[in-house]
Protein backbone atom coordinates (compact mmCIF):
# COMPACT_ATOMS: atom_id res chain seq x y z
CA UNK A 1 0.00 0.00 0.00
CA UNK A 2 1.33 3.26 -0.94
CA UNK A 3 2.26 5.97 1.55
CA UNK A 4 0.23 9.35 1.75
CA UNK A 5 2.73 12.16 0.31
CA UNK A 6 1.59 14.16 3.38
CA UNK A 7 2.95 11.84 6.07
CA UNK A 8 6.33 13.04 6.05
CA UNK A 9 5.19 16.73 6.21
CA UNK A 10 3.39 15.48 9.58
CA UNK A 11 6.74 13.59 10.81
CA UNK A 12 8.55 16.61 10.34
CA UNK A 13 5.93 18.97 11.98
CA UNK A 14 6.08 16.65 14.75
CA UNK A 15 9.79 16.54 15.05
CA UNK A 16 10.06 20.50 14.95
CA UNK A 17 7.89 20.24 17.85
CA UNK A 18 9.56 18.39 19.82
CA UNK A 19 12.86 20.07 19.21
CA UNK A 20 10.41 23.12 20.06
CA UNK A 21 9.69 22.10 23.16
CA UNK A 22 13.35 20.57 24.00
CA UNK A 23 14.34 23.97 23.46
CA UNK A 24 11.51 25.36 25.49
CA UNK A 25 12.18 23.41 28.53
CA UNK A 26 16.37 23.42 27.99
CA UNK A 27 15.87 27.66 28.03
CA UNK A 28 13.46 27.08 31.23
CA UNK A 29 16.00 25.14 32.37
CA UNK A 30 18.36 27.72 32.52
CA UNK A 31 16.60 30.95 33.28
CA UNK A 32 17.18 31.93 37.13
CA UNK A 33 14.43 31.45 39.51
CA UNK A 34 13.51 34.33 41.07
CA UNK A 35 13.34 34.62 44.82
CA UNK A 36 12.13 37.00 47.16
CA UNK A 37 14.95 38.52 49.13
CA UNK A 38 14.20 39.56 52.45
CA UNK A 39 15.49 43.15 53.43
CA UNK A 40 19.24 43.09 54.81
CA UNK A 41 17.91 45.99 57.25
CA UNK A 42 14.85 47.39 59.22
CA UNK A 43 13.39 49.77 57.15
CA UNK A 44 12.69 53.33 58.61
CA UNK A 45 11.26 55.91 58.69
CA UNK A 46 12.51 58.96 60.68
CA UNK A 47 10.56 61.49 61.08
CA UNK A 48 10.93 64.74 63.05
CA UNK A 49 8.39 67.43 64.46
CA UNK A 50 7.97 69.95 66.98
CA UNK A 51 5.92 69.41 69.81
CA UNK A 52 2.23 70.27 69.30
CA UNK A 53 0.90 70.07 72.65
CA UNK A 54 2.81 71.24 76.14
CA UNK A 55 6.63 71.20 76.02
CA UNK A 56 9.74 72.30 78.41
CA UNK A 57 11.54 72.80 75.18
CA UNK A 58 12.97 76.85 75.27
CA UNK A 59 11.86 77.66 72.12
CA UNK A 60 8.49 76.43 70.66
CA UNK A 61 6.34 76.78 67.32
CA UNK A 62 3.06 78.05 67.98
CA UNK A 63 0.27 75.79 67.57
CA UNK A 64 -3.12 75.16 68.26
CA UNK A 65 -3.70 71.23 68.71
CA UNK A 66 -7.20 72.09 69.65
CA UNK A 67 -8.25 73.52 66.25
CA UNK A 68 -9.73 71.96 63.70
CA UNK A 69 -8.20 72.97 60.86
CA UNK A 70 -4.78 71.99 62.52
CA UNK A 71 -6.10 68.73 63.22
CA UNK A 72 -7.49 67.68 59.29
CA UNK A 73 -4.11 69.33 58.04
CA UNK A 74 -2.43 66.90 60.79
CA UNK A 75 -4.24 64.01 59.03
CA UNK A 76 -3.92 64.78 55.63
CA UNK A 77 0.29 64.73 56.12
CA UNK A 78 -0.80 61.45 58.22
CA UNK A 79 -2.15 59.77 54.82
CA UNK A 80 0.89 60.90 52.74
CA UNK A 81 3.23 58.98 56.22
CA UNK A 82 0.85 55.94 56.11
CA UNK A 83 1.95 55.07 52.39
CA UNK A 84 4.92 53.64 54.24
CA UNK A 85 2.63 51.21 55.65
CA UNK A 86 4.86 50.81 58.74
CA UNK A 87 4.63 47.71 61.13
CA UNK A 88 5.51 49.80 64.45
CA UNK A 89 5.66 52.94 66.00
CA UNK A 90 8.02 54.32 67.81
CA UNK A 91 7.46 57.69 69.76
CA UNK A 92 8.77 60.28 72.11
CA UNK A 93 7.45 58.96 75.81
CA UNK A 94 9.28 57.36 78.36
CA UNK A 95 8.95 53.28 78.44
CA UNK A 96 7.64 53.69 81.75
CA UNK A 97 4.52 55.10 79.74
CA UNK A 98 3.86 52.28 77.73
CA UNK A 99 1.21 50.41 79.03
CA UNK A 100 -0.88 54.02 79.22
CA UNK A 101 0.30 54.86 75.63
CA UNK A 102 -0.57 51.08 74.03
CA UNK A 103 -4.09 51.63 76.01
CA UNK A 104 -4.21 55.11 74.46
CA UNK A 105 -3.57 53.55 71.15
CA UNK A 106 -6.25 51.09 71.55
CA UNK A 107 -8.93 53.13 72.08
CA UNK A 108 -8.17 55.44 69.30
CA UNK A 109 -7.75 52.71 66.66
CA UNK A 110 -11.36 51.25 67.44
CA UNK A 111 -12.83 55.05 67.72
CA UNK A 112 -10.91 57.46 65.84
CA UNK A 113 -13.07 60.50 67.10
CA UNK A 114 -11.57 59.89 70.77
CA UNK A 115 -10.23 62.71 72.05
CA UNK A 116 -7.41 63.13 74.54
CA UNK A 117 -7.52 65.84 77.27
CA UNK A 118 -3.83 67.21 76.08
CA UNK A 119 -3.09 65.82 72.79
CA UNK A 120 0.08 65.93 71.04
CA UNK A 121 1.67 64.84 67.97
CA UNK A 122 1.56 61.38 69.72
CA UNK A 123 -2.18 61.34 69.56
CA UNK A 124 -2.50 64.00 66.50
CA UNK A 125 0.28 62.36 63.91
CA UNK A 126 1.25 59.14 65.16
CA UNK A 127 -1.77 57.38 65.90
CA UNK A 128 -3.43 57.87 62.66
CA UNK A 129 -0.15 57.34 60.45
CA UNK A 130 -0.69 53.43 62.51
CA UNK A 131 -4.52 53.84 62.14
CA UNK A 132 -4.30 54.42 58.01
CA UNK A 133 -1.40 51.33 57.98
CA UNK A 134 -3.01 48.86 60.39
CA UNK A 135 0.09 49.18 62.13
CA UNK A 136 -0.45 47.16 65.74
CA UNK A 137 2.77 48.04 67.86
CA UNK A 138 3.55 51.26 69.35
CA UNK A 139 6.59 52.05 71.92
CA UNK A 140 8.16 54.88 73.60
CA UNK A 141 12.05 55.52 73.84
CA UNK A 142 12.41 58.50 74.94
CA UNK A 143 14.89 58.94 78.25
CA UNK A 144 14.60 61.72 80.07
CA UNK A 145 17.57 64.42 81.36
CA UNK A 146 18.09 67.22 82.35
CA UNK A 147 20.65 69.76 81.32
CA UNK A 148 20.97 73.66 80.81
CA UNK A 149 20.54 75.22 77.44
CA UNK A 150 21.12 78.64 79.27
CA UNK A 151 24.64 78.12 80.55
CA UNK A 152 26.92 80.37 78.27
CA UNK A 153 24.71 83.33 79.92
CA UNK A 154 25.25 82.23 83.50
CA UNK A 155 29.00 82.06 83.57
CA UNK A 156 31.86 84.27 82.60
CA UNK A 157 32.22 82.69 78.81
CA UNK A 158 36.34 83.13 78.19
CA UNK A 159 36.24 80.96 75.23
CA UNK A 160 34.06 82.58 72.39
CA UNK A 161 30.69 84.69 73.62
CA UNK A 162 31.09 86.70 70.51
CA UNK A 163 30.10 83.29 68.42
CA UNK A 164 28.25 81.94 70.46
CA UNK A 165 25.99 85.13 71.29
CA UNK A 166 25.86 86.03 67.73
CA UNK A 167 24.39 81.99 67.02
CA UNK A 168 22.02 82.09 69.55
CA UNK A 169 20.37 85.61 68.02
CA UNK A 170 19.82 84.06 64.74
CA UNK A 171 20.34 80.59 64.64
CA UNK A 172 18.87 80.65 60.85
CA UNK A 173 21.28 83.34 59.63
CA UNK A 174 23.02 80.41 57.44
CA UNK A 175 19.80 78.89 55.63
CA UNK A 176 16.98 82.13 56.29
CA UNK A 177 14.92 80.01 53.58
CA UNK A 178 14.77 77.35 55.98
CA UNK A 179 13.77 79.26 59.18
CA UNK A 180 11.57 77.12 60.98
CA UNK A 181 9.75 80.28 62.55
CA UNK A 182 8.53 82.31 59.14
CA UNK A 183 5.50 83.71 59.77
CA UNK A 184 3.00 82.83 57.60
CA UNK A 185 4.03 79.32 56.88
CA UNK A 186 1.87 76.40 56.81
CA UNK A 187 1.66 73.04 58.16
CA UNK A 188 3.26 70.90 55.91
CA UNK A 189 5.74 73.50 55.16
CA UNK A 190 7.15 73.93 58.53
CA UNK A 191 6.89 69.58 58.63
CA UNK A 192 9.42 69.86 55.74
CA UNK A 193 11.74 72.27 56.66
CA UNK A 194 12.22 70.67 60.01
CA UNK A 195 13.18 67.42 58.17
CA UNK A 196 15.23 68.99 55.66
CA UNK A 197 19.28 67.79 55.91
CA UNK A 198 20.37 71.16 56.98
CA UNK A 199 17.76 71.88 59.58
CA UNK A 200 18.67 68.58 61.19
CA UNK A 201 22.47 69.54 61.22
CA UNK A 202 21.41 72.66 62.55
CA UNK A 203 19.47 71.35 65.89
CA UNK A 204 22.33 69.07 66.83
CA UNK A 205 24.65 72.47 66.89
CA UNK A 206 21.60 74.72 68.81
CA UNK A 207 21.33 72.14 71.53
CA UNK A 208 24.75 70.74 71.56
CA UNK A 209 27.60 71.58 69.56
CA UNK A 210 27.25 75.90 69.72
CA UNK A 211 27.95 74.70 73.95
CA UNK A 212 31.60 74.24 72.89
CA UNK A 213 31.58 77.93 72.70
CA UNK A 214 30.99 78.52 76.48
CA UNK A 215 33.47 77.77 79.80
CA UNK A 216 35.51 79.77 81.94
CA UNK A 217 38.77 80.36 81.90
CA UNK A 218 39.67 76.82 82.79
CA UNK A 219 36.86 75.01 82.42
CA UNK A 220 34.32 73.03 80.06
CA UNK A 221 30.72 73.70 81.38
CA UNK A 222 29.41 74.42 78.35
CA UNK A 223 30.97 71.09 76.34
CA UNK A 224 29.57 69.35 79.92
CA UNK A 225 26.24 70.44 79.13
CA UNK A 226 26.23 69.55 75.65
CA UNK A 227 28.11 66.08 76.29
CA UNK A 228 24.38 65.43 78.60
CA UNK A 229 22.72 66.19 75.34
CA UNK A 230 24.16 63.61 73.25
CA UNK A 231 23.82 61.03 76.75
CA UNK A 232 20.01 62.01 76.29
CA UNK A 233 19.83 61.11 72.70
CA UNK A 234 22.42 57.86 73.08
CA UNK A 235 20.19 56.58 75.92
CA UNK A 236 17.13 56.84 73.45
CA UNK A 237 19.07 54.86 70.76
CA UNK A 238 19.59 52.21 73.44
CA UNK A 239 16.00 52.15 74.00
CA UNK A 240 15.28 51.50 69.95
CA UNK A 241 18.04 48.88 69.78
CA UNK A 242 15.67 47.04 72.73
CA UNK A 243 13.15 46.47 71.25
CA UNK A 244 12.60 43.13 69.34
CA UNK A 245 12.30 44.61 65.85
CA UNK A 246 12.56 42.27 62.60
CA UNK A 247 14.85 42.68 59.74
CA UNK A 248 10.78 42.57 58.02
CA UNK A 249 10.00 45.55 60.13
CA UNK A 250 8.65 48.81 59.10
CA UNK A 251 9.61 51.50 61.42
CA UNK A 252 8.32 54.57 61.77
CA UNK A 253 9.98 56.61 64.86
CA UNK A 254 8.04 60.06 65.24
CA UNK A 255 10.15 62.38 67.49
CA UNK A 256 11.21 66.27 68.51
CA UNK A 257 13.64 67.32 65.56
CA UNK A 258 16.44 67.38 67.36
CA UNK A 259 16.23 63.63 68.43
CA UNK A 260 15.30 62.52 64.99
CA UNK A 261 18.80 64.44 63.83
CA UNK A 262 20.37 62.41 66.21
CA UNK A 263 19.10 59.09 65.38
CA UNK A 264 19.43 60.18 61.92
CA UNK A 265 23.56 59.85 62.60
CA UNK A 266 22.97 56.97 64.78
CA UNK A 267 21.47 55.15 61.86
CA UNK A 268 23.35 55.62 59.18
CA UNK A 269 26.70 54.47 60.59
CA UNK A 270 24.19 50.94 62.46
CA UNK A 271 24.12 47.91 59.89
CA UNK A 272 20.81 47.00 61.12
CA UNK A 273 18.72 50.23 59.80
CA UNK A 274 18.18 51.70 56.74
CA UNK A 275 16.42 54.79 56.55
CA UNK A 276 14.26 56.06 53.69
CA UNK A 277 13.85 59.16 51.98
CA UNK A 278 11.64 61.23 53.92
CA UNK A 279 10.55 63.36 51.13
CA UNK A 280 9.54 60.80 49.30
CA UNK A 281 6.44 60.73 51.77
CA UNK A 282 6.00 64.28 51.97
CA UNK A 283 5.83 65.25 49.04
Amino acid sequence: MPIPKYIPLIAFSLLLGSCNNKQSAAKQKKEPIVEEVAPSAIQVLNFGTFHMGYTSDSKTIEFDEYDKKNVDSIHQIAKKLARFKPTVLIVETVPDYNPTLQKNYATYLSDSTSTFEEPNEVELLAFEVGRLSGTKEIWGIDHKLQYNYGIGFEIDNAIDSVTLNRFQSDPFAAIPNLNLFESGLSLPEKLKRMNHPKVLDLLITANADILTYAGTEEGFEGADEAAKYYQRNLRIYSNLNRLNLKKTDRVFILMGGSHTAFLREFMERDENYEMVDTFNYLN
